[in-house]
């Protein structure tokens, strides 16, 4: 039975049952039925037979086919638009201890200002252009960091999966997918395609077994992390799988949640919990920060920056307590302004840069955005000289908030640019902040080293302070307004006493 009837049933019988005064114990008396079916039925978890539809319309004294259609009164609208609204219907509700009945119970307690408030959601998230999959992505977000985005399960399921594979290369890898799970591997058909050459994978199930379509420009690193990551899909028996390896189209929770399974299942594979845990607390013990070490790092666990920085923010929680921190990674067109943030993750209490509506432009000051005018800058030297730069940039700094947001917080902060594998026009940085304070000092060894620089940030250039900044991209029109605003204010005051 579709849970949009069994919602609709529910509430509609809720509201008749108060309509008409009666108790759940006298209702359910009337219709001859226990008092704990009729609240299931009533919260939406079970539909009731022919027989007790007739039972329930005879006690309420409402024609049978009114109760059972998918008609609702008018003061039932907003209940009738959450029910139907796809958010609500794939929002996942019980992931945070609350069931879909109990947002539909509220809304038809209050009726006209539920109404209000259904319509007013609706107007922001279109106003915003949010959809169904903004909410889900944020759900999984809520959802790590209510973890610490460490998942022990999920560890052992790695550490399971590298005992029976043994290697860990892409050849080892795609062997074992091929040999012990029937996949046909193709590295031919997605370099060429017109319209899906820039995914790095799409997987098709077929009546012979499996076919996994791997772009062949991938490098070895990435290569490993897809199939490392089938070889998660399998382990975990994921149902809802999404088809592309970067996301075409969200069609549920559950999809969006085994992607990211998987992808954990990965890392975790090919930067195994005890290695990376013994290097990072070699690494962050030293007085003095050296970027070679972030390096050797990515050259011994064969990982990509971006593989190493979110692996990062599983371990180094769990490993050297630092939880306070953040990951971010911005695509930039090469000898372009654009800067896209096309992934954000934040344990901090801190608003990092994240997602900014209304063009607004990302603060250059953080080590991402000069890492990337560092490598557009090689680049051009490069493309001058007839040759072509792809060795990777590293900034690292420590980030000082300044204004409004974040003010007086602190972050080292180290980024990663170099250019896109499948797009070697496009230049992509990734970025990981830990928060400084009195804790992760003594956590970190190398955190107020002093050949590392002090930097003071911002998140946008329209909400900055900072006035003689050399690399502002915009005038800081959403501070000035804030400013004009107050001024206005403490000006009505004074006037009004």
């Amino acid at each position: 039975m579709p849970d949009r009837l069994r919602l609709i049933l529910g509430a509609k019988l809720r509201a008749l049952r108060h309509e008409r005064g009666l108790s759940l114990k006298a209702l359910a008396k009337k219709a001859e039925m226990s008092v704990s079916y009729l609240s299931e039925i009533e919260q939406g978890k079970k539909y009731p037979k022919p027989d007790k539809l007739i039972d329930l319309s005879h006690a309420l004294r409402v024609p049978y086919d009114d109760l059972v259609s998918l008609r609702m009164d008018k003061g039932m609208d907003a209940v009738k638009e959450a029910i139907e609204s796809p958010l609500v219907q794939q929002f996942p509700f019980e992931l945070f201890g609350i069931e879909p009945q109990e947002v539909l119970r509220l809304l038809a307690g209050v009726p006209e200002q539920s109404a209000a408030l259904v319509r007013a959601v609706g107007e922001v998230t279109r106003a915003y252009d949010a959809r169904v999959e903004h909410f889900l992505f944020a759900a999984l977000r809520a959802h790590q960091q209510a973890h610490r985005n460490h998942f022990p399960e999920l560890e052992r399921v790695a550490d399971r999966l590298r005992q029976r594979v043994g290697a860990t290369t892409p050849a080892a890898l795609r062997e074992h997918l091929e040999s012990a799970h029937g996949y046909t591997i193709d590295t031919e058909t997605l370099p060429g395609h017109p319209d899906l050459g820039r995914f790095r994978s799409v997987f098709a199930r077929r009546e012979n077994g499996p076919t996994l379509f791997v772009n062949g420009a991938l490098s070895p690193e990435q290569l490993a992390f897809l199939f490392a990551r089938e070889l998660g899909f399998l382990a975990l028996g994921s149902q809802h799988r999404p088809a592309t390896s970067s996301w075409l189209r969200v069609e549920s929770f559950e999809q969006v949640k085994e992607n990211f399974e998987a992808s954990y299942v990965a890392g975790a594979m090919l930067l195994p919990a005890n290695e990376i845990d013994r290097a990072l607390e070699h690494a962050f013990a030293q007085p003095t920060w050296n970027p070679e070490a972030m390096m050797t790092l990515l050259a011994r666990f064969g990982a990509t920056p971006e593989m190493l920085f979110y692996r990062l923010t599983e371990r180094l929680p769990e490993a050297l307590g630092l939880d306070d921190l953040f990951f971010l990674r911005f695509h930039h067109p090469q000898g372009a302004d654009d800067v896209t943030l096309t992934k954000t993750f934040n344990l901090s209490d801190v608003p990092v840069p994240h997602g900014v509506e209304g063009g607004e432009h990302y603060c250059r000051r953080w080590p991402a955005m000069q890492a990337l005018a560092d490598l557009d800058r090689a680049q051009a030297r490069a493309a001058g000289a007839g040759d072509r730069h792809d060795a990777p940039v590293i900034r690292t700094q420590r980030s000082h908030f300044v204004g409004r947001e974040g003010a007086g917080a602190s972050f080292w902060t180290v980024a990663i640019a170099r250019p896109l594998a499948l797009r070697p026009d496009v230049n992509a940085a990734v970025s990981l902040g830990v928060k400084l304070d009195r804790a992760s000092r003594r956590r970190v060894g190398f955190a107020d080293d002093p050949r590392t620089p002090d930097v003071d940030v911002g998140l946008t250039c329209e909400r900055c302070p900072i006035r003689d900044c050399r690399v502002r991209s915009a005038p800081a029109s959403v501070l000035d307004a804030r400013t004009a605003q107050a001024r206005r204010e403490r000006a009505l005051d004074a006037l009004i006493g």
